[in-house]
């Protein structure tokens, strides 16, 4: 589901806006996020400038993680007081605190690592909505989110622009 997700932001915004504007569009977008940037980034799709598409990516990924942090679970309080909106946020926050285990022992290393190692379901928007739900101060895990997306960064630009570069490109 993610590459289509990602050839549709491709397809759909390719000849309209920049190839790095799409890249950083691509890292915000949940289940996208930095990995899915550098994917599209890379030379078999975009063909952006590593140099360039890193901090293009990280930054993308970022911006939306503080506004989760501080906000999420007052916005979900209000979405859980309305009929419809009810069953998915709590949907989400079961999908979500079904993964916390580590994050909830381990703290600072276990969203580090949650976030860090980019695997499905994992990431900065879920490693920001399990810390909100399990009440971690911002002071400790926007750091942990922004050192694991920096990690998810070398290991996704390894892949992008060496592995599959190397293959695709």
């Amino acid at each position: 589901m993610s590459h289509a997700l990602m050839n549709w932001f491709i397809i759909n915004l390719g000849g309209k806006v920049s190839k790095k504007l799409i890249v950083f569009i691509i890292s915000m977008v949940p289940i996208l996020e930095l990995r899915g940037g550098l994917l599209a980034a890379g030379p078999p799709f975009l063909d952006v400038q590593k140099w360039q598409a890193v901090p293009i990516c990280i930054i993308g990924n970022l911006l939306p993680i503080p506004f989760i942090l501080l906000l999420i679970t007052r916005i979900f309080d209000w979405m859980k007081g309305t009929k419809k909106l009810r069953p998915m946020v709590e949907k989400l926050e079961t999908k979500a605190m079904s993964k916390s285990a580590n994050i909830e022992k381990y703290e600072f290393w276990g969203l580090l690592i949650f976030v860090g190692i980019p695997l499905p379901g994992t990431g900065a928007w879920t490693g920001a909505l399990i810390a909100a739900l399990l009440g971690i101060r911002f002071k400790k895990a926007f750091p942990a989110i922004a050192l694991g997306v920096l990690m998810a960064g070398c290991i996704m630009t390894i892949l992008s622009y060496g592995i599959i570069g190397g293959i695709f490109g």
